[in-house]
């Protein structure tokens, strides 16, 4: 599983001219299943980006979880994070999970958020999304191999 996730002010996903999903503080979650992940890695990767603390504090520290702040998250599957641009020219996705695997734990990691955060949102599992970001800092994070 390979994760961008990103502190956002608001974020919000659009397919085919319509808003699907959208959230004010918190993080846009962009998703990418591997083969071999399963539930468990899903579960390890849901907790730890509830426990993450990279929201500042009164004093500009980052200290803050996402639950300390009232955050909300904005899920969005992308395998192109599985792209292998080592040979040649064309990206290879040879290591992302399968698509039906994929959907089942783009599911799961909704449903196991849901009741974590504030609000959870989503976007279209295979569907060409627009994505919009306010992303002060900027605070992004790079989580992989739960």
């Amino acid at each position: 599983m390979k994760i961008i996730l990103q502190r956002v002010s608001c974020a919000s996903v659009t397919v085919d001219g319509e808003i699907v999903g959208s959230i004010n503080m918190g993080y846009l979650v962009l998703l990418g299943v591997g083969a071999g992940d399963d539930k468990a890695k899903i579960e390890k990767a849901v907790d730890k980006i509830q426990k993450l603390r990279i929201f500042a504090d009164e004093n500009g520290k980052t200290n803050l979880s996402i639950a300390d702040v009232g955050g909300e998250l904005l899920v969005v599957s992308q395998f192109t994070l599985y792209a292998d641009c080592r040979k040649g020219n064309r990206p290879s996705f040879t290591d992302a999970a399968p698509p039906a695997l994929a959907e089942e734990l783009y599911e799961y990691f909704i449903e196991y958020s849901n009741g974590k955060f504030a609000k959870v949102q989503h976007g279209v599992f295979g569907a060409t999304m627009d994505i919009e970001i306010v992303n002060p800092g900027p605070f992004t994070v790079i989580l992989e191999n739960f």
